[in-house]
């Protein structure tokens, strides 16, 4: 089992999301976040005030799936969040252990 873990911009989930239910992966979790990387923020304009923005808003996602799907929901992650500009995003696969589904106890790839 695997959890892949991508930050997206967040005008992208969308196409993540149909991207990753063509391939069965219908179960994620979306989270709003903030931050950077080689893209280091930007200056935003207020009411005649310059200020600089250092956290930028992004989307993490994050997707328990076989390991078998490692591939394919990487691949398709990338396709759909791409844009070519800087900030596009990351993506992490971690191994996991153990999963454990709350409702009916199952475990392991059946929780998934």
């Amino acid at each position: 089992m695997k959890l892949i873990t991508a930050i997206i911009k967040p005008f992208k989930l969308d196409d993540v999301r149909e991207a990753l239910t063509q391939l069965n992966v219908h179960g994620m979790t979306v989270t709003e976040v903030r931050g950077f990387g080689r893209q280091k923020g930007h200056t935003e304009l207020y009411r005649g005030a310059e200020y600089t923005v250092d956290f930028l808003p992004k989307i993490k996602l994050e997707v328990a799936i076989h390991a078998d799907q490692e591939e394919a929901v990487v691949d398709a992650i990338i396709a759909a969040a791409h844009t070519g500009k800087v900030g596009d995003g990351k993506i992490f696969v971690t191994a996991l252990e153990q999963v454990v589904r709350v409702r009916t106890s199952e475990e392991g790839a059946d929780a998934i």
